[in-house]
């Protein structure tokens, strides 16, 4: 649905509303309860449930019921490489907070963002505005263009600052192999993300995230939100948490158990903790949705726990504040663990964030309002509903053991905030349910029922732990396994990493293209090494593409540790996406030397390798770079016109380093791809990025959008020439981009654990309406002949 259409219908919406009435709430709260104006934010079962617990302090009762019925703020987090965030913070301080000074919207004067004191380096910012207030009031237009735009190239994050809390309590190094289990729709990721890349000088960290979720549709959102990262080291696949096949690597020729260092079990939950923005929960809400979860949710830790590493770090989170689906979980799971776990005190981390301790003692309820204080008094047709596991450990000793304390719950209105739950968990030796073996030195048969496997943390490098099937067995992998055929083994000969194709695996979310590793006697490489003149270093056995049969139009790159994840495990894992990109075919690159030019997407990763055409430019080059599609070589300076003079035409790397003497200039290096021309050098950026790198220096885009919206408004069509035709808007994976994007925008800034709705499977079936049109749109050409395909359309 077009901008115009969206914008005609929450128009009607919103006279409808008035016609009725008014809004529901009333003031700035109409901006939060615009789509539930008649929810009325009162449950007596909730009130009853939780004073009954005693989660909230004395004396505090009404202070935590009147922030629930208050307007979440609008939090952000900055993104990215380090250096480049600083210069995105400046820009946000000096900028655009102040054209917030003294600025009244609607009557109500605007606070001033203000930095998350918990959060390091003042990366993430809170301010009382609302979504509604921020995308309709023209005194706020620039600034949420500019929220909009840094949030589609990935530079700043629109999520709340609770979700914020897990990653932080990880405490990731750039070595660390992570598990993030429940991990749509990607905020969280994108933290682990930045964690693993602290260094940008370092192009592929020894660590990766694999990223999963349950939800086919929802991984594709999960993509999109890691894309905006461009690491090598991210895969996302798509299995469910509670049963995760367990995966093996390479080690030295022997294949062994991957055991994660890190692993991150943000489990669904009933969201009580999310009434302030997920309005509709004051109306749902019921005791039967914990008591419904708390196994699942049970499962799903306990899987996490056996994948991960002794010495390793668990982070369990919801979004809830009910006991159930809390300390229920983490006794339980403790108590099972025969010691093999224990409760990580983390008092002393992250100062500023203020915190409630877990709860030792709790009673379990029905919706029907009825408790229950120990398993013994539940009948035995009430047993189908509540467990034993949801009751907390009686034997205080043992209790006492356990530290539930250590837990951390975080009140709406202690910090103005979400609800949330955080527990930090370190595995200190197998779990009691896997039995250590004696010295096993043959390599291990790959079975997908995890019933025979090798172990990745075992004390000498010779000794071995065979696992017994888990607690969570892995049946989808067993269905699957039974789908196999001789052709898996073959495919992984020839390098190629996915399922071997079987109109039964659609049922199971198969509609990836296989992934397929660049043999290391491949002709493709040869004349690209030659062109851009690339280290001996490059690992050139990472390349993939994403085609078995004919040319190959893109080339991906994945880490070192991510080519041995995917060569070992096609037959077990269902990977969605992995791998940035790095080369696109040029129809007609070859008669410059090279096919393939570079992308800007895997730049950054691709640069510290390359050693031929390179460009050193001023910033003055880069505004003109990015401002003008075809600039004339005689518009650059000197300098670079005599780098050029005498380096053939075809795709180059545009680099601009800071000049410390000139602190007033962008203070962090750019590296953009361009393409020389005969008479003209330009930039191949998508927009946004444009837009990211124009702001950072000072120049004003707000124009800009301003000019290319009124363009829209114009044409039918919504072409518009303001900007330069984008290297991105070739591909359709770009059109799917944009699509994903304007799904993400409907669903708000964090979507809640819920699955998405149509609107993703709109999207897929949107991009595959795009893939015959785009066809014909990948090649890049010259100054004499100038772009003029007609499928770019808008963003």
């Amino acid at each position: 649905m077009g901008r115009r259409a969206r914008d005609r219908r929450r128009q009607q919406q919103q006279q409808q509303r008035q016609e009725r009435g008014g809004d529901g709430d009333g003031g700035d709260q109409a901006g939060w309860a615009g789509g539930y104006p008649e929810i009325v934010k009162e449950n007596e079962l909730f009130e009853r449930y939780y004073q009954e617990l005693g989660i909230v302090p004395d004396g505090e009762w009404g202070a935590f019921m009147a922030a629930l019925r208050e307007p979440l703020p609008a939090t952000l987090r900055i993104t990215g490489y380090r250096s480049h965030a600083k210069e995105i913070l400046h820009c946000l301080k000096e900028k655009y907070f102040k054209e917030l000074q003294d600025l009244e919207v609607d009557g109500q004067k605007v606070e001033m963002p203000q930095s998350l004191s918990w959060y390091p380096e003042e990366l993430a910012w809170h301010t009382n505005l609302s979504r509604k207030i921020l995308r309709k009031s023209p005194q706020l237009e620039k600034f949420h263009q500019f929220l909009v735009s840094e949030t589609e190239c990935g530079n700043i994050s629109r999520q709340e600052a609770v979700s914020m809390i897990p990653p932080l309590l990880l405490n990731v190094n750039p070595h660390h192999k992570i598990l993030d289990m429940c991990a749509a729709p990607g905020s969280k990721t994108a933290q682990l993300i930045e964690m693993l890349h602290a260094d940008m000088n370092v192009p592929f960290p020894e660590g990766f995230v694999i990223a999963n979720d349950v939800d086919n549709k929802r991984c594709y959102l999960l993509v999109h939100q890691a894309k905006r990262l461009n690491s090598p080291c991210i895969m996302v696949v798509n299995h469910d948490a509670s049963s995760i096949p367990n995966l093996q690597i390479d080690v030295d020729g022997r294949k062994e158990v991957l055991f994660y260092d890190r692993i991150l079990c943000d489990v669904p939950c009933s969201g009580d903790g999310t009434m302030r923005k997920n309005i509709d929960v004051w109306k749902k809400w019921t005791t039967q949705n914990s008591l419904q979860l708390h196994g699942l949710q049970l499962r799903i830790a306990t899987r996490g726990v056996e994948q991960l590493a002794e010495g390793g770090r668990m982070v369990y989170s919801t979004c809830s504040l009910n006991p159930i689906e809390n300390e229920a979980v983490i006794a339980s799971l403790l108590e099972k663990s025969q010691g093999a776990l224990e409760l990580a005190d983390v008092s002393s981390e992250l100062p500023g964030l203020k915190r409630m301790p877990g709860i030792t003692k709790w009673k379990v309820m029905l919706k029907d309002g009825q408790w229950f204080e120990e398993w013994k008094d539940v009948p035995s047709n009430r047993q189908t509903q509540i467990r034993p596991t949801m009751f907390p450990v009686k034997d205080e000793e043992k209790l006492k053991a356990m530290n539930l304390d250590r837990c951390l719950r975080i009140l709406p209105h202690h910090q103005n905030t979400g609800g949330f739950f955080v527990a930090v968990l370190i595995k200190k030796s197998p779990m009691p349910w896997n039995k250590r073996q004696p010295k096993v030195h043959q390599k291990v048969p790959q079975r997908i029922g995890n019933t025979e496997v090798t172990a990745a943390n075992s004390d000498n490098g010779s000794e071995c732990i065979a696992e017994e099937p888990s607690l969570a067995e892995n049946e989808e992998s067993k269905k699957m396994q039974e789908l196999q055929n001789s052709d898996t083994e073959q495919s992984k000969k020839e390098g190629v990493c996915g399922p071997p194709p079987s109109k039964k695996m659609k049922l199971f979310g198969f509609k990836e293209d296989p992934f397929v590793f660049l043999p290391e006697d491949d002709p493709l490489f040869l004349p690209i090494q030659k062109f851009y003149a690339l280290d001996t270093s490059f690992p050139k056995m990472n390349l993939l593409t994403r085609t078995q049969e004919g040319k190959k139009r893109q080339l991906y790159m994945v880490s070192k540790e991510l080519r041995n994840v995917l060569l070992n495990n096609s037959e077990r894992m269902k990977v969605i996406n992995t791998g940035i990109k790095v080369w696109s075919r040029n129809s007609d690159g070859e008669l410059f030397g090279c096919a393939f030019r570079l992308a800007q997407e895997g730049i950054y990763t691709l640069y510290p390798f390359i050693h031929a055409r390179i460009i050193n430019v001023c910033i003055e080059d880069v505004k003109i770079l990015l401002t003008q599609e075809n600039p004339f070589l005689s518009k650059f300076s000197s300098e670079t016109q005599k780098k050029v003079k005498d380096m053939a035409m075809g795709s180059i790397v545009l680099k601009y380093d800071p000049d410390p003497e000139k602190p007033g200039d962008l203070q962090c290096p750019i590296v953009l791809c361009g393409w020389q021309g005969k008479t003209s050098l330009r930039a191949f950026v998508p927009k946004n990025e444009r837009l990211h790198y124009l702001r950072m220096m000072g120049v004003e885009v707000f124009k800009a959008k301003r000019k290319e919206e009124e363009l829209e408004s114009k044409t039918e069509e919504g072409i518009h020439n303001m900007l330069p035709q984008t290297e991105e808007r070739m591909d359709v994976e770009d059109k799917e981009h944009d699509l994903v994007t304007k799904m993400e925008a409907d669903l708000g800034e964090e979507p809640s654990h819920s699955p998405v709705e149509s609107s993703a499977v709109e999207v897929e079936n949107k991009i595959e309406g795009l893939d015959q049109s785009s066809k014909n749109a990948d090649s890049h050409v010259s100054q004499e002949s100038k772009d003029t395909d007609a499928s770019n359309g808008k963003d």
